[in-house]
């Protein structure tokens, strides 16, 4: 079969799973928040900010992606932000996203936790209103950070749970297992929010977070992940367990030239539960979801049927309940059904 075409995947119903909301974090919008701030980067352009975005691995991606955050300050900032993102994630049809932030890059600066969550929620309540897109928040510890600093940070979030679904794990990992994070993994499961845990491709004992994550912590899904498919062990783990992993075509790409079309297409060869994500789109060339699956799609050679399983993955893995997610998947068969496609029976 071929694969799909450009029409079929700007159409596709799709949700996100993996998107950082301060990595969508546009140059335009850098400016007005810079002007806004007071900031000396608002004297510059666009084209400028953008020739200055380059990374090979992750800490050099880490570096661009703290710098643009010390422009958020206010909740009209990150009021903004929210916004834009779902504003566009709603064009290219996506009907549903969790979105990861990371309060601690925000209160290290002395912005009050409430201050960022409460232009978030004013945000997903518009973007709902004015676009019909659906968003709930997963909050990140950053791993670099101390054990303690996270537990503070689960503290300060506890007036708020019942606008936060998850918690997740980002940002460097070397030298930072998820071990260091058991406890405060354990309060939120104890609280009753969902885990999950960024796993980047060809860290420092990347295999030894990977299992961490998933025996130690109880990791629900698994961020990135692509090294599991060097440990047999491992790999039949998550598949018995229908583990997902929230794959990025870009910064695999980026970190490992040819990953797409070698290692998603060794994931659905394994027979493990992908989904596709942007991840930090501000950052990497406005690859947005049509875009990602665009990239997926032409380094894997994925069909429509594998893009329809893909997008029902990522439906699937959502921390929703049944109702809802009765309502997605219908609008997926509905979509599959006009394109002439098997639809599963239920």
């Amino acid at each position: 079969m071929m694969p799909a075409s450009d029409t079929f995947i700007e159409a596709l119903p799709k949700a996100e799973l993996h998107v950082h909301l301060e990595g969508t974090l546009e140059p335009g919008l850098k400016i007005i928040l810079a002007r806004r701030n007071g900031h000396p980067l608002q004297d510059a352009t666009e084209d400028d900010i953008r020739a200055g975005y380059g990374f090979h691995d992750l800490p050099s991606f880490l570096a661009l992606y703290y710098e643009g955050v010390e422009l958020l300050h206010t909740e009209q900032d990150f009021y903004d932000l929210c916004h834009a993102y779902l504003k566009k994630a709603a064009s290219q049809n996506v009907l549903y996203s969790e979105m990861f932030f990371d309060p601690q890059l925000h209160t290290r600066r002395g912005i009050a936790f409430e201050t960022v969550i409460s232009g978030l929620n004013r945000a997903r309540k518009d973007a709902q209103r004015d676009f019909g897109i659906r968003s709930q928040l997963v909050m990140c510890f950053i791993r670099e950070m101390s054990a303690q600093s996270a537990e503070e940070t689960f503290t300060q979030a506890l007036p708020h749970l019942s606008d936060i679904v998850g918690v997740g794990l980002d940002s460097d990992e070397k030298g930072n297992p998820p071990a260091k994070f058991a406890n405060v993994f354990k309060r939120a499961r104890d609280a009753g929010l969902h885990v999950t845990m960024h796993c980047d491709i060809d860290q420092e004992n990347t295999h030894e977070h990977i299992r961490q994550a998933l025996e130690d912590l109880g990791s629900e899904r698994l961020d990135h992940g692509l090294n599991i498919l060097e440990k047999p062990d491992l790999l039949r783990q998550a598949r018995e367990r229908h583990i997902p992993f929230t794959v990025c075509p870009f910064p695999n790409m980026a970190i490992r030239p040819n990953s797409n079309e070698k290692d998603i297409r060794a994931l659905l060869d394994a027979g493990l539960t992908i989904t596709i994500n942007s991840d930090d789109p501000g950052y990497m060339q406005g690859v947005y979801m049509t875009e990602a699956m665009k990239m997926a799609r032409d380094g894997a050679h994925l069909t429509p049927d594998e893009l329809l399983a893909i997008s029902r993955n990522a439906f699937r893995a959502a921390w929703i309940g049944e109702k809802e997610r009765r309502i997605y998947l219908d609008r997926l068969d509905d979509f599959a059904r006009k394109a002439g496609m098997m639809v599963p029976a239920i």
